[in-house]
């Protein structure tokens, strides 16, 4: 299995085939072949990055199945970088490190991470690992289920992560479907500002941030409307933003 570039082609193949896309976070060059090498001839699609920075890069354009998380990186602790990576992603993250206390174990089990696996480890090991952590998610996921949000003709499908308006299929980015799908679990409310900058986008609002205001742009021309002509985002100045039915 050849490392791939991105996610996307990966991702629609290799579910079919119920193999798992793993973006593999490891510093060391050597640790970090063996592991791609072992993970891609148990049948996953793996792409390996080598810094915190390239992780939250790769993450945010495209999200994997899972993460595999060394802690001893380059520009930032592990534990720095778990912190940053639950920010934007509630994916399955593996911390696989050196360190073995359990102190630290516990601490990072309580920050986010959904398994931890001391080196060195085989890559039966490992593969092991993410089957297990998989399998309880999708458990988790299925008894959850997702909602599916009807407003008018938009229906956004949060399981799927699909949104069409009508018959037509919407093309929508990571942060634009998950704004979109915020909304629209709230049809008809006033959400402000502040509300989508920790909710959506999981930082504090500080100021004013033209990222709301960036999406939404996008988002109405995919709705077919305009802040001038809005049909189901509706601005309510100096307040925020509520998802409606058109009239």
């Amino acid at each position: 299995m050849a490392l791939n570039d991105g996610f996307g082609l990966c991702r629609r193949v290799h579910y079919l085939l119920r193999m798992a896309t793993v973006l593999l976070v490891e510093d060391d060059h050597v640790v970090r072949g063996a592991m791609l090498r072992s993970l891609a001839d148990r049948g996953h699609a793996v792409h390996a990055v080598g810094t915190a920075l390239d992780a939250l890069r790769r993450v945010a354009a495209e999200t994997p199945d899972l993460v595999v998380l060394d802690l001893g990186l380059p520009d930032l602790d592990g534990s720095d970088a778990l912190r940053m990576l639950r920010g934007i992603t509630d994916v399955p993250i593996i911390i696989a490190t050196a360190r073995d206390d359990e102190q630290t174990v516990v601490r990072l089990l309580r920050a986010g991470a959904d398994d931890y696996m001391v080196k060195p480890f085989t890559g039966a090991h490992l593969d092991a690992r993410i089957t297990t952590v998989l399998r309880r998610v999708g458990r988790a996921s299925r008894a959850a289920q997702p909602a599916v949000h009807e407003v008018g003709e938009l229906r956004v499908d949060v399981g799927e992560r699909s949104a069409a308006l009508g018959d037509q299929q919407l093309n929508l980015t990571r942060k634009e479907f998950d704004l979109l799908a915020y909304l629209a679990a709230r049809p008809g409310r006033v959400v402000s500002r502040r509300e989508l900058l920790e909710e959506v986008w999981r930082q504090p609002s500080v100021g004013e941030d033209q990222t709301i205001d960036v999406h939404l742009y996008w988002l109405r021309r995919k709705l077919g409307e305009s802040a001038a002509k809005p049909r189901y985002l509706r601005t309510v100045r100096g307040v925020g933003f509520r998802l409606v039915a058109p009239d």
